[in-house]
């Protein structure tokens, strides 16, 4: 009974043997999977995906990356999507200051957009953070994000700010660097959050978890995320998944 939150099984990583890896997965206990869009293809092809299979969710939105790409046109598409019965997210979303290809002042604007159209369509939203997590948590107290709330999605950020995040009413979204030997902030993470506020995601094709490291990653690992927080907090495996299953759940508004 686990919940993948976060897969980009709409990568083009996935276009050979997509089946054989959600065939994978249900044979891992994965019973669902959001999987994220955040350009127009990506989103396009998370809501086929949707359609297609029913324990399939969407979460549509626009990466900071890209941000110089959004138009306004765009935006009103976003509108339109969140009234889809399989979108259960705006996201992802958020501010990246690693790769250079959008100014930071468009992101910004771009992910305030976002954040307001969320509140006016009351869906949760989905953050990607990369090296602005100051910026991203002044944004968010500013568009008031707590009013729809969401996921700090592969979050890898100190106890402090998880918190800091939890109190805004978002959840903490665990990936597979938690597997990694020298993952210690992100153990202690972990260890600290209370489980009723803690998601696992793969975020594949990305960030495979040990002993996979390096390879391609995909939704059937995300049991090993779980075993590895169930260790950490001295849980069963069980309990991680039922507990991080229902949390996704009652996030997206999935009955």
């Amino acid at each position: 009974m686990l919940f993948d939150t976060h897969a980009h099984l709409n990568a083009d990583q996935f276009k050979d043997d997509l089946e054989e890896v959600i065939n994978r997965a249900k044979k891992e206990g994965v019973n669902n999977i959001a999987v994220v869009g955040f350009d127009r293809p990506t989103i396009k092809k998370a809501i086929e995906l949707a359609e297609k299979y029913d324990f399939i969710f969407a979460c549509v939105g626009w990466h900071p990356v890209d941000a110089i790409d959004m138009t306004e046109k765009d935006l009103h598409w976003l509108e339109e999507l969140a009234s889809h019965p399989k979108v259960v997210a705006l996201g992802e979303m958020g501010l990246d200051y690693y790769w250079d290809k959008s100014p930071k002042e468009i992101q910004k604007e771009v992910f305030r957009k976002q954040i307001r159209l969320a509140k006016k369509v009351k869906l949760p939203i989905v953050i990607h953070n990369r090296e602005a997590t100051a910026d991203i948590v002044e944004i968010l107290k500013e568009e008031g994000a707590w009013e729809v709330g969401g996921i700090m999605h592969c979050f890898s950020d100190s106890i402090e700010i998880a918190r800091e995040c939890i109190e805004m009413n978002f959840y903490i979204s665990i990936a597979g660097p938690v597997t990694f030997k020298n993952a210690k902030m992100l153990k202690e993470v972990a260890e600290a959050i209370p489980l009723e506020r803690l998601l696992i995601e793969t975020d594949c094709p990305y960030l495979a978890p040990h002993p996979y490291r390096g390879k391609r990653n995909e939704p059937a690992y995300v049991k090993l995320v779980a075993e590895q927080i169930a260790g950490i907090k001295g849980l069963s495996v069980e309990d991680v998944a039922k507990a991080t299953t229902e949390n996704a759940k009652k996030l997206f508004g999935i009955i």
